[in-house]
């Protein structure tokens, strides 16, 4: 799951993305409420989690426009005011929760995973193509009784490819989705990692093939039996 966390605190800031990171969650966090707008509109994430009191715009404001811009990303929010009246004003302006500060981590995260299921989201336990199978929570991928641990960003491709089917994931969605906004990647750590894949479906003796299109990205196709 990809979270945006926007908050201005930068002590606190940080300490979210680690408790999210521990959940192997990918975070991209930003401190101001321009920046949380920006990367809001990108629509690749599955939740933010936003501040109310921030410099540049609130939290309200932040929520509001992302909400005209028909953006439905999930908004928790997260302030030390504690009124009803706060809430109310937050829930109006489109946010989906709202917790106040200082809060457990553990409700926390048990409101993030609420409000991804509360979106429609299928909480399975893999993800299956051809004869592959990948493990979500353990992020071992298998083929016919034989299987391999990978990596962070191998298992965040490999999801990627393996959700996608038959279709084509570009270089482009890759880079953003895996490396973040402000990663210093490029197309060569992609190419890295596809061959990083490409080797364990080898040891794997799996008919699945990583297919690349030129100048387009890659897909997953059923190699000649």
């Amino acid at each position: 799951m990809r979270v945006l966390v926007v908050e201005d605190e930068t002590r606190l800031a940080e300490a979210l993305g680690q408790i999210l990171r521990e959940e192997k969650h990918m975070v991209d966090v930003v401190y101001n409420g321009q920046d949380g707008l920006d990367y809001g509109r990108s629509g690749i994430y599955d939740i933010i989690i936003m501040d109310v009191m921030m410099p540049r715009m609130d939290g309200y404001q932040v929520t509001a426009q992302l909400r005209r811009d028909k953006i439905n990303t999930p908004v928790l929010m997260l302030t030390a005011k504690d009124t009803v009246d706060n809430k109310i004003e937050g829930l109006d302006k489109g946010a989906d929760d709202y917790m106040t500060k200082p809060f457990a981590p553990k409700e926390l995260l048990a409101r993030v995973r609420a409000l991804t299921r509360r979106r429609g989201e299928v909480m399975v336990e893999t993800v299956d193509f051809g004869d592959l199978s990948l493990s979500l929570s353990s992020c071992d991928l298998s083929s016919a009784g034989k299987s391999t641990h990978l990596s962070f960003k191998e298992f965040q491709l490999m999801k990627m490819l393996m959700t996608g089917g038959e279709g084509v994931t570009s270089k482009e969605e890759m880079l953003v989705k895996v490396w973040g906004y402000e990663g210093e990647a490029t197309d060569n750590n992609v190419e890295a990692y596809i061959s990083f894949l490409r080797k364990k479906l080898i040891f794997l003796n799996s008919k699945i093939e990583i297919t690349a299109l030129r100048k387009i990205g890659y897909k997953l196709e059923k190699g000649k039996v």
